[in-house]
């Protein structure tokens, strides 16, 4: 696996912010979206924040809809159009346990997580720490913030 954004990579988290656009939106919770990608280019499952229920996060959403301990994931990239959450009040376990969990050795976000609900996101750290390679690719940020403008100060931060 690469440990530098590729134009593969820049594709398909174009699609994991384009997903983050069809979030029912929120006062109260960014809209994001993700797509697990296999080791061989192939999409997995993706989904975007509160697609099956009010609470549910995009990496959330697309990792429940493949089997637990699917091998494929440990050789999968995960792309999120934000820093994955590393603390949760409403579920067990935040986004960033959920990917440790599954095994997914490669993350890719295009922005990081601000201050807005969580005082110190460590979601990035969190997943390094424990040898998961995390990328940024700011070059689809203003894609990924966009529908998050509301929560930004206008503009999405743009």
């Amino acid at each position: 696996m690469t440990s530098a954004v590729t134009p593969e990579d820049r594709q398909w988290l174009t699609e994991a912010a384009r997903q983050a656009h069809l979030c029912p939106p929120s006062e109260s919770a960014f809209s994001v979206g993700a797509v697990i990608v296999d080791g061989s280019g192939r999409e997995l499952a993706r989904g975007h924040s509160r697609d099956t229920d009010p609470l549910v996060h995009a990496e959330e959403s697309a990792l429940a809809r493949l089997p637990s301990g699917d091998p494929r994931l440990r050789q999968a990239t995960l792309y999120s159009s934000l820093e994955p959450c590393s603390q949760r009040a409403s579920r067990p376990c935040s986004c960033t346990q959920l990917i440790l969990t599954a095994g997914i050795p490669r993350v890719v976000i295009a922005w990081r997580e601000p201050e807005n609900f969580v005082a110190d996101c460590q979601g990035k750290a969190i997943l390094e720490s424990q040898g998961v390679t995390v990328l940024e690719c700011p070059e689809v940020a203003a894609l990924a913030k966009a529908p998050n403008g509301h929560l930004l100060g206008g503009g999405g931060g743009l």
